[in-house]
């Protein structure tokens, strides 16, 4: 019913997923801070599975980096509008698959395909079965190759809490927010479809195995999150937005602003040798 219930939701939010991570500083945050942590461990070129990958955002942007990518995302009408932006773009060629898919399953591509994987913006937290979740990890570091690094975000429970404190107080007495604030996990309905909410030491734990090295875990909006109008705000200030990302680099790999940001990224590396990484 979940799996549903997410495909249905963002295939009347293509064209705003698509703008989300370009439609003003805050929301942008995300999308610089990914791509920091992409620009350090990715490898020099290589075949990039960019799993749950929506629309096509990170697509474009490894193609444009001169990467082949593979995106593999569930909703279909994603999928479609992601080709014509590729098209657009001038880099479908630099695009070896677009496959309609789940993260739990990702049969269509053989063992230890890719130099590369990334699942960002959330997939994993839209699977709310455990076993599920599990199977979607297992999936992910399968098809990476011996080295290659993997880049996971996730939604934060306690960034959400946060979030609800600021612009939803109307949720407080409702059993959902209760539900969410205990567990986790919100089965959709009051405005976003259903999704787990991570705790930092979840997320450490789904990747803590033996075949993986955790390198970092960062929180993408840090010491910004749930402050949009503050931020939005500052970056009409070039010279103090400068500033204050050099502050956000600095400080969102602390333990104590991972938890507190919108979003979290782990970033693992495959047990093995790959050279020509550029990150350590």
């Amino acid at each position: 019913m979940s799996d549903s219930l997410v495909t249905e939701y963002y295939a009347s939010q293509v064209r705003q997923e698509w703008r989300r991570l370009v439609s003003d500083a805050y929301h942008r945050l995300e999308l610089i801070t990914t791509l920091h942590f992409l620009e350090k461990y990715l490898p020099q070129h290589g075949l990039v599975l960019d799993a749950g990958g929506g629309p096509g955002r990170y697509t474009l942007e490894l193609a444009r980096k001169g990467y082949d990518v593979c995106l593999l995302d569930a909703t279909q009408a994603n999928l479609e509008f992601a080709r014509r932006q590729l098209k657009r773009h001038g880099v479908l060629r630099r695009v070896r698959q677009i496959v309609n898919g789940s993260i739990v399953d990702l049969s269509p591509f053989p063992d230890a395909t890719f130099d590369a994987v990334l699942c960002s913006g959330g997939p994993l937290s839209h699977v709310l079965d455990p076993q599920h979740r599990e199977s979607a990890v297992s999936e992910l570091v399968r098809v990476a190759r011996p080295g290659a690094p993997l880049f996971v975000s996730v939604i934060s429970r306690i960034g959400v809490l946060q979030v609800i404190l600021v612009y939803g107080q109307h949720e407080i007495e409702q059993p959902h927010f209760e539900l969410a604030r205990d567990t986790g996990d919100y089965l959709g309905g009051h405005g976003f479809t259903a999704c787990h909410f991570f705790l930092p030491e979840e997320l450490q734990q789904a990747f803590t195995r033996p075949e993986l090295q955790i390198l970092v875990i960062a929180g993408l909006e840090g010491l910004s999150s749930g402050h949009s109008k503050e931020l939005n705000k500052l970056a009409r200030d070039e010279a103090r937005f400068k500033v204050w990302l050099e502050t956000h680099f600095q400080t969102c790999t602390h333990q104590s602003v991972v938890g507190m940001s919108e979003h979290m990224l782990i970033v693992c590396r495959k047990v093995g040798v790959q050279p020509g990484s550029r990150g350590a």
